[in-house]
């Protein structure tokens, strides 16, 4: 039985890949021995440059979604700050590792697009568990 995200361009259906993006780069295991949550973002980010670079690049999928939603793009522009602030800060040695459990762009991006859609597309309202 595998995952499947519908494809559709309808709100409803962004909403779901969203969501499963950020699950995926942020919480999507958790630290042995504690109940924190973390995900590729910060596991890859442990290779230099390039871990960063890679979860960066997957980061900006959620915000071409958040383009295709029609959001504004001074909107835009903020969540590519939180990407671009993450990157930079996680690119420091040992440092921006440490950084990087703490600072959930992904999860302040999706914030920014369940806020929107709650606005503009309110059918799709989920229940947060």
């Amino acid at each position: 039985m595998g995952l499947s995200l519908p494809t559709g361009r309808d709100p409803l259906s962004v909403r779901r890949r969203v969501e499963a993006m950020e699950a995926l780069l942020e919480r999507s295991m958790v630290i042995p021995g504690t109940s924190y949550q973390v995900g590729l973002d910060t596991l890859v980010g442990f290779i230099p440059v390039i871990g960063d670079l890679v979860t960066a690049a997957m980061g900006s999928y959620i915000v071409w979604e958040a383009r295709n939603l029609g959001m504004p793009k001074w909107r835009l522009w903020q969540m590519m700050g939180r990407i671009g602030f993450d990157t930079a800060i996680g690119a420091i040695p040992l440092a921006g590792d440490a950084f990087d459990v703490v600072y959930r762009s992904n999860s302040k991006n999706l914030r920014t697009i369940r806020r929107h859609l709650d606005r503009h597309h309110p059918e799709t309202r989920t229940i947060e568990q």
